[in-house]
């Protein structure tokens, strides 16, 4: 936290030891300006977290599992910081001084938001890996019933997604419109950081699954390589789901055996993905739930 202090020094007069003292010596108090106090360590190491993780935002040509699965281990890293803040004795301080506040209320709500679009993300991932599972089964025997019903699961994914993009794009900062101290004012802006840094995460992971599940943008291409006529929103998909797409589960009776090897070998690739992607969102809520939970401890002591 930023505090203002100001530090007094007392000088004694000096004394001319031939001149008779007739009264006390006079002392001189001397004020220093005021000096901020220098942040919080673990402030600084919040800003350093959340500037990595906007340089982790720029950097793919082509986006991976691994360098989503990344980007959420940064954006845990970040939630985790700011858990740690909150249970500071003077983030508490802040925070109870404006319980009452629009802005405090409007922090407690962008954080549940996050807990509940997380918990939705989770629910639907376990059932995508059932489904996953089941058409691989279908495959081998060639039922291509029962694949027509894992098509179906990935396009209702594509839509649950593009939902949770809409639902965390409608959070926004919180406005401080009263007037702050300068400590305040910082524990507020890194907290409005770490709204802004989880949006960015939570919308690129929801995007690149939408994308590469909605069928007109699939297609059967060969380790990560896909014809870039203009830039569409498929290249926001994710670059080992984009090697399953639905032309190549469809014609199963009339395939050779070579072709249906490989592309079940692409299934189970995506399905490890799934997994790594399914952990690091499982952290984030977590650790979403946590600082949640932090806040309310910071309110209510």
């Amino acid at each position: 936290m930023v505090g203002r202090f100001r530090r007094s020094l007392s000088f004694p007069n000096k004394i001319n030891p031939n001149r008779p003292v007739t009264k006390p010596p006079i002392s001189y108090h001397i004020r220093s300006v005021s000096l901020p106090c220098r942040s919080h360590p673990l402030v600084s190491q919040l800003k350093d977290e959340i500037i990595e993780l906007k340089s982790w935002v720029s950097k793919p040509d082509t986006r991976t599992s691994a360098w989503l699965c990344d980007g959420l281990s940064r954006l845990k890293n970040v939630i985790d910081y700011l858990d740690d803040i909150l249970q500071l004795p003077q983030a508490q301080e802040t925070l109870r001084q404006r319980c009452q506040s629009l802005w405090v209320e409007k922090l407690l709500e962008d954080f549940l938001r996050f807990v509940d679009v997380y918990g939705i993300f989770r629910t639907s991932v376990l059932a995508l890996k059932e489904v996953q599972s089941a058409a691989q089964v279908a495959m081998r025997k060639r039922d291509e019933s029962k694949v027509a019903s894992y098509v179906k699961s990935r396009k209702q994914m594509a839509k649950e997604m593009g939902k949770l993009v809409s639902t965390v794009r409608n959070v926004r900062v919180p406005a401080r419109s009263e007037s702050i101290s300068v400590g305040d004012a910082e524990l507020m802006g890194v907290i409005g950081d770490v709204i802004e840094a989880t949006v960015t995460v939570s919308v690129t992971l929801f995007n690149g699954i939408s994308a590469s599940f909605t069928s007109r943008k699939s297609s059967w291409v060969g380790l990560g390589l896909y014809k870039k006529t203009k830039k569409t929103k498929v290249e926001e998909g994710i670059a080992e789901f984009q090697q399953v797409g639905v032309e190549g589960l469809w014609g199963l009776r009339k395939k050779a055996e070579e072709e249906v090897r490989m592309a079940l070998k692409k299934m189970q690739d995506m399905e490890v993905c799934i997994g790594d992607i399914e952990n690091g969102s499982e952290r984030v809520f977590r650790s979403l739930i946590n600082a949640r939970v932090s806040l309310l401890n910071a309110l209510t002591q």
